[in-house]
């Protein structure tokens, strides 16, 4: 356990959040110029009395914190040649029952959530025209997981263990169809029908758990472009498209801004998850679980924080929580 006292009102506020949502353990972990200097863990791995305390192979449920290595996919298949280009139309690379919906889609649409559709009782509809707005919405992800099989005959997850998993030697993070010790419990309402785990190892459903430590790494991958110990771990190329903002020109400025599936930090944005103080070339991806990655460019950075809590409480504004997260440790700087 390292605790770094510059750094104390960052541990504060994410033992504050976690004492507000329904979580039984959390984890906090900050890397600055290549060193670890503030790493803590408290709580358990569920309510049960017996639980596993939270330690450093303690995974977490991500949730779309997977969305960037999803994101990296993507650019991956782009570096390797299997995709032309995110203005390519989304029908170019993927077959679908119901070709006039994803009209004039494009993969650029996709990756930074302004395609306009949605699932709704079964059925794929149309919000609103390709880059006129952006909404969250899964089955963005459902197709780009579709693409990159399509296009490189492998899984999201078999390429990432081959192309970085591997290669950091990371043990700690991937997609689950089974419990085990290391696994946290997610803590939810019974009931919740949003709740949906999957038993697929492809990468392509929402059961990927990571460790705090693990997300600091892939976070520190994207930091330093893909070098790392001395070598070029993955081009540079891959991280550069997948942090870069990629939204396109015609949605409103104050909308969220993507990259690959990571929110990026470029112009002031109302509606951005990133905090106000956090400076331009940032960038951080957000679970329902409240795990968060963020990364700081200019002050070299990496912050990661993690709970085992599923969704918001009543009363709970998770928007204005991540902002001053990021903004905190922005005044510790």
């Amino acid at each position: 356990m390292v605790i770094s006292q510059k750094f104390c009102t960052v541990l504060s506020h994410v033992k504050n959040t976690s004492e507000v949502v329904d979580c039984s353990g959390s984890a906090l972990l900050i890397i600055k110029n290549d060193e670890v200097i503030l790493e803590e863990y408290w709580g358990k791995h569920s309510k049960a009395l017996d639980a596993r305390k939270i330690q450093g192979n303690t995974q977490f449920h991500i949730a779309s914190v997977r969305k960037s290595y999803i994101g990296f996919t993507v650019a991956y298949a782009i570096y390797k040649g299997y995709i032309e280009s995110i203005d390519d139309l989304v029908t170019k690379y993927y077959s679908t029952c119901e070709p006039q919906l994803f009209e004039d889609t494009t993969l650029r649409h996709l990756l930074t959530h302004t395609h306009g559709l949605k699932y709704s009782e079964g059925k794929i509809l149309r919000e609103f025209l390709p880059g006129e707005s952006w909404a969250y919405r899964g089955i963005g992800i459902d197709t780009l997981t579709k693409i990159v099989e399509n296009v490189t005959g492998k899984t999201v997850a078999e390429i990432l263990v081959e192309q970085v998993f591997k290669k950091l030697n990371l043990r700690a993070t991937g997609w689950y169809a089974e419990t085990n010790k290391n696994l946290v419990e997610v803590i939810r309402e019974p009931n919740d029908s949003s709740w949906y785990n999957g038993k697929s190892t492809a990468g392509d459903e929402r059961n990927m758990y990571v460790s705090a430590r693990e997300l600091a790494k892939w976070g520190s991958l994207h930091l330093k472009k893909g070098f790392i110990d001395g070598k070029q771990i993955v081009p540079s190329e891959i991280i550069t498209l997948a942090t870069s903002l990629q939204s396109p020109e015609s949605i409103d400025s104050d909308l969220p801004q993507n990259g690959f599936l990571w929110f990026v930090k470029d112009l002031p944005s109302k509606k951005s998850e990133i905090g106000m103080l956090v400076p331009k070339g940032s960038y951080q991806i957000l679970g329902y679980t409240g795990v968060t990655l963020l990364v700081i460019p200019q002050h070299d950075i990496v912050v990661v924080r993690a709970f085992n809590s599923f969704g918001s409480p009543n009363g709970f504004d998770y928007l204005s929580d991540v902002r001053t997260f990021g903004d905190t440790v922005m005044k510790c700087l």
